[in-house]
């Protein structure tokens, strides 16, 4: 004789699958979905606020990025190049053309994905009965993080300005459902969001606007000068070296 399920057993079998009915799916038309874009771009330009770009003012910089492998590695070159010419540097082609050469190393620039619930796991009853994976409160949490590597010399010389250094960030998103309703999300990418599209024109910038503007250029080009001492991420000041004056020239007497 067949043992029969009890009824209140079905009731909360039937509950427990109409409650997990509902759940998350993931899609993008792109090969990488914008949130993966916008974390990595985000901790990319984190990690470039914190670089003082300005003793390179007036000098002719070339980028080198030979040693440069990463995701994005077109933007964050194009960020320090946007950077450089903030600050009043000149953009040079060859490395024979410029003053300084900047060199741009990466050790880590990706994301990470982690998944965590409380609720039920899936049960498998006598009988073929399975239970449905029950998740009454859910999170996915998002993170990019950047380590980003600098150092720069004299183009002439091959002596190094500063101490170069390196800098590390990261950026997040967390998404939190509760019984499949949501996502509720948080993390330092809702505010970069939120804070660009609320920004106010009265507001102090400190770091790269989220408008775009262009000024007429001036007919001061920057070309070769007095080597600058530049200061990356938490580096000491170098200065540049300041020939000796020349000997006074002797009276000849009548």
């Amino acid at each position: 004789m067949r043992a029969s399920i009890p009824l209140h057993a079905l009731v909360l079998g039937g509950a427990l699958v109409g409650l997990s009915a509902c759940n998350n799916t993931r899609q993008s038309n792109t090969a990488r979905t914008a949130t993966e874009q916008l974390l990595i771009a985000n901790s990319i330009d984190q990690s470039l606020d914190k670089v003082d770009f300005s003793p390179l003012a007036e000098a002719s910089v070339f980028v080198e990025e030979k040693y440069l492998e990463c995701v994005d590695k077109g933007y964050l070159i194009a960020s320090i190049r946007h950077r450089l010419l903030r600050q009043g540097a000149g953009i040079a082609a060859k490395p024979e053309e410029a003053d300084v050469i900047l060199e741009v190393r990466a050790g880590a620039i990706g994301t990470d994905l982690s998944s965590s619930f409380m609720g039920v796991p899936e049960i498998t009853l006598p009988g073929m009965l399975t239970l449905p994976e029950v998740k009454m409160i859910s999170k996915d949490a998002q993170k990019a993080a950047a380590k980003i590597g600098l150092v720069a010399y004299d183009a002439k010389t091959k002596r190094l300005l500063g101490e170069g250094g390196v800098s590390n960030s990261f950026s997040d998103e967390t998404n939190t459902f509760v019984f499949g309703m949501g996502p509720w999300q948080d993390g330092t990418l809702r505010d970069e969001l939120n804070h660009s599209a609320t920004y106010g024109a009265q507001r102090p910038i400190d770091h790269v606007p989220p408008m775009v503007t262009f000024a007429r250029p001036s007919s001061r080009s920057v070309g070769p000068g007095s080597q600058p001492d530049v200061q990356l991420s938490g580096g000491e000041k170098e200065e540049a070296e300041v020939p000796p004056a020349p000997p006074a020239a002797s009276k000849i007497g009548k």
